[in-house]
């Protein structure tokens, strides 16, 4: 078992990151004084493989358990689903000294969190999550939210969990798209931060594609030894960690445009880092080389990085909502070639020019 510690102090965890792990989730818990009542929070797809395990496991370190399921899909990671959550653990007479475990992707991992967060004004949580994306970047960093119809994320908290546990071997029954999804935050950390990583992932992607073990876990390590390394000097985004938005601020746009559940969060990011990346070729922070890269990853591991039809005014609209806005101007992340990053102030109006998709 690979184990990373992500030090914040009184709120650092351990991420756990093995095969075969979900049958240990009780004992892990236990050992970091999660005890007592808990709700396992997951999807039907997601329950029916793998919430038996996770819930005999709690059982078996002496807690009581309810399951709690919540529909699939980023449409559903709204106020309803949030609140159905609060009814069921009202219900079961959850008090402070409870926990939840976030069973699931990167949806399931933000709604419980963010239910986490709230409920009592904050009771302890455990991620499990099982997707790709979310064990190579959302489970960790404590970033918890629900979308609103107006923009993504915007009603949330940051609020770290107790354990992160990545069991390799749920992503054997993961959908092929979302898997290809979440090679888009995988490509984000070579390119913003680590050109080696980058590098390794281009030289390396039929093995990837194959689900080779041994390169699942070195990405998954990877990644996450970075998100720690940001997170730990930024905790709650007031410099550093804006990084890690690298495509986001677009991406976040193309997904609420399309609507929820039409485009995967990492499709649309996807889309979003070659639009940034050509935002950095204007400003002149990079080359047509390195454009050309970026979008070769991408096409690599089959993600899109062409912009689907968009309305103008709702583009301008959404991009100028972003939480990274202020005073109508966005803190845009930029690559600077292939494994660093800048930030710049711009306006919705020079982005669509800056990105070509405006003349």
């Amino acid at each position: 078992m690979c184990v990373l510690t992500v030090s914040l102090g009184e709120n650092s965890y351990d991420v756990l990151i093995d095969g075969a792990s979900l049958s240990d989730i009780g004992a892990e818990c236990a050992l970091r004084g999660l005890r007592g009542q808990a709700a396992v929070i997951t999807n039907p797809v997601v329950g029916s493989l793998y919430s038996a395990r996770v819930l005999q496991s709690l059982i078996d370190a002496g807690n009581r358990t309810i399951l709690i399921e919540i529909p699939d899909g980023e449409e559903h990671k709204n106020f309803l689903t949030l609140n159905t959550i609060y009814d069921k653990l009202i219900d079961a007479g959850f008090d402070r000294e409870s926990f939840i475990v976030a069973l699931g992707g990167g949806v399931v991992g933000d709604v419980a969190g963010f239910a986490a967060a709230t409920f009592m004004r904050g009771i302890p949580f455990a991620q499990a999550p099982t997707s790709l994306l979310a064990q190579v970047d959302s489970s960790v960093g404590g970033k918890t939210a629900i979308d609103h119809p107006k923009g993504k994320n915007l009603i949330g908290a940051f609020y770290q969990p107790r354990l992160v546990l990545s069991d390799v071997d749920t992503l054997s029954s993961l959908p092929r798209r979302e898997f290809i999804a979440g090679m888009a935050e995988i490509i984000k950390y070579g390119v913003i931060f680590d050109k080696a990583f980058f590098e390794y992932l281009e030289l390396n992607s039929e093995k990837v594609m194959k689900m080779n073990r041994a390169c699942l876990g070195h990405i998954i390590r990877r990644c996450c030894e970075l998100k720690a390394c940001v997170v730990e000097r930024d905790e709650k985004e007031s410099g550093l960690r804006a990084a890690l938005n690298f495509g986001h601020t677009f991406g976040h746009a193309i997904e609420t445009q399309a609507g929820y559940g039409k485009l995967a969060h990492g499709e649309a990011v996807a889309i979003g880092m070659s639009l940034a990346s050509k935002v950095s070729l204007s400003l002149g922070h990079c080359d047509v080389t390195d454009v050309e890269r970026i979008s070769g990853a991408l096409k690599q591991f089959g993600l899109p990085f062409d912009v689907p039809t968009y309305d103008r005014s709702q583009m301008l609209r959404l991009l100028t909502s972003d939480k990274k806005t202020r005073s109508g101007v966005i803190k845009v992340i930029c690559n600077c070639g292939v494994g660093d990053y800048l930030v710049e102030n711009l306006t919705a109006e020079q982005l669509l020019v800056l990105s070509g998709l405006e003349v």
